[in-house]
């Protein structure tokens, strides 16, 4: 999901729940009107004091019922009349549940006319919310912002209606930037110049290769890959079925991490690392100071790795090697002599079979080096990756350029989220699974996560380096 989409579907929340609470604040004021008071006395002694706390409580109750109600899905083409449908729902569910609350808890009830008029405000005033946001995509999208370039693949009837409602409807939130026939490998070497967003696989005549060999290829370059309803060569556990005008389409997600899952995964991120740097500043200070006398600078190596969709970033860690040992540009020209001396010691003492390499009792390392190893003290300075964004608390853990260009096509899926300090295959085994097994591991978190997934993760993780389990 590219951040245009990300950032409208996190606004939709706050602004409900802001005009949750506006509806019950307007009709606390609507009561106290001359006109409703000529209508009806106030015979009820509930004060503003009282009022406004209950309010911002039942506001948050009513989110909580859209959310369920299906209301901060990731549809981009979701008709406002289905919006509208489900907003009245939700809403007459809230005022259900206050109804049946007040009965069941035989409470002496202040007003019935502040829970009805804030029932029928709560509707208008959000269903205006919504009506507005959804016009300010449409008038973005116009002016050709947030737009996901998109190739449609396919000659027959059904390419071409999709092609033509894309183009004759910017305020879907497409834009082709190609279309071809079919799909093979010199056409695959055409999209990656284009730079799509999206793939929509229209040809319900194509054979079953071709198809697994397109959604391959939008695997492995980190592309959303749809298909029209038509075509039902493959089976997925993670699909996501929405319309382009009146033809159903459906997309093959590669994680179940998106929109909302990772707003919540980065403000746990955001969270969690603050409070973990915060605590182990006493580690950081340690630990500086004992690398600074073993060995001297630099505390902090910056080690470079491929991050999610491909991106490179550095990682920091502490330095647990001698400096005349450590790779990498930070290094200089003694950096790349380092290099060569590690290509010939991972000939020679390589533990692990694949494209990532794991040297055993590495001559390269300093004896306080070899602690911090031992118990991952080396990688606390990750938390401030992890605060940054280029990395997860729970992730597949990143590996080099030189590792990621070994890669096979299954191996790339690893890419599709944000690399993390931890994870299934380091609570698992660390350096005793092999490379399939961890990209195994891998693939069932990103295909299968939960936020509780995490947090299960983030509780092993300590008894797991403590056990000292598959350390080396």
């Amino acid at each position: 999901m590219k951040r245009f989409e990300l950032f409208f579907t996190f606004l939709q929340l706050p602004l409900d729940y802001l005009m949750i609470v506006l509806a019950g604040f307007s009709a606390y004021s609507l009561r106290y009107t001359e006109f409703v008071k000529s209508i009806r006395p106030i015979m009820f002694n509930l004060s503003w004091q009282n009022y406004w706390p209950i309010v911002l409580f039942v506001a948050a109750v009513w989110v909580v019922i859209f959310a369920f109600s299906g209301l901060y899905n990731t549809d981009l083409n979701r008709r406002i009349l289905k919006d509208i449908n489900r907003i009245f729902f939700a809403c007459a569910t809230g005022f259900a549940g206050i109804t049946i609350y007040v009965f069941f808890t035989l409470q002496k009830f202040d007003s019935r006319f502040l829970v009805l008029m804030g029932w029928i405000l709560a509707f208008f005033y959000v269903v205006f919310i919504r009506a507005i946001i959804r016009g300010i995509k449409i008038f973005l999208y116009s002016k050709g912002f947030g737009l996901r370039k998109t190739i449609v693949i396919g000659s027959q009837n059904i390419a071409s209606r999709i092609i033509d409602n894309i183009n004759n409807r910017p305020a879907l939130g497409y834009k082709i930037v190609g279309n071809f026939d079919t799909f093979n490998e010199q056409i695959a070497v055409q999209i990656k110049k284009l730079k799509p967003d999206d793939i929509i696989f229209a040809d319900p005549k194509a054979n079953q290769d071709e198809a697994l060999s397109a959604i391959d290829f939008a695997n492995e370059n980190h592309l959303s890959f749809k298909y029209s309803a038509d075509l039902l060569d493959t089976i997925t556990t993670n699909i996501s079925v929405s319309t382009i005008d009146d033809i159903p389409i459906i997309e093959l997600k590669r994680t179940k991490l998106s929109a909302w899952g990772r707003i919540f995964k980065r403000i746990m991120d955001i969270i969690g690392s603050f409070i973990l740097i915060i605590l182990s500043s006493p580690v950081y200070l340690l630990v500086s100071l004992i690398i600074l006398i073993e060995t001297g600078r630099p505390v902090v190596y910056k080690n470079e790795r491929v991050g999610q969709n491909g991106k490179n970033f550095f990682t920091y860690k502490f330095r647990s090697m001698y400096q005349k040992y450590c790779t990498g540009a930070q290094f200089g020209a003694q950096g790349q002599e380092a290099l060569e001396k590690e290509k010939e010691l991972i000939k020679e003492l390589s533990i692990k079979k694949g494209p990532v390499y794991k040297i055993a009792n590495d001559p390269r390392v300093t004896p306080f080096g070899r602690f911090i190893r031992r118990w991952s003290l080396d990688e606390f300075p990750q938390f401030f990756n992890v605060f940054i964004g280029n990395m997860s608390l729970v992730g597949p853990r990143p590996h080099q350029p030189r590792e990621v260009e070994k890669y096979k096509k299954h191996h790339k899926i690893v890419l599709a989220i944000k690399p993390g300090i931890t994870g299934l295959a380091q609570i698992s085994g660390r350096s005793d699974l092999s490379f399939e097994d961890e990209v195994r591991l891998d693939t069932f978190y990103i295909e299968n996560w939960r936020l509780l997934l995490d947090l299960i993760i983030l509780f092993k993780t300590p008894f797991v380096v403590l056990s000292r389990k598959g350390a080396k």
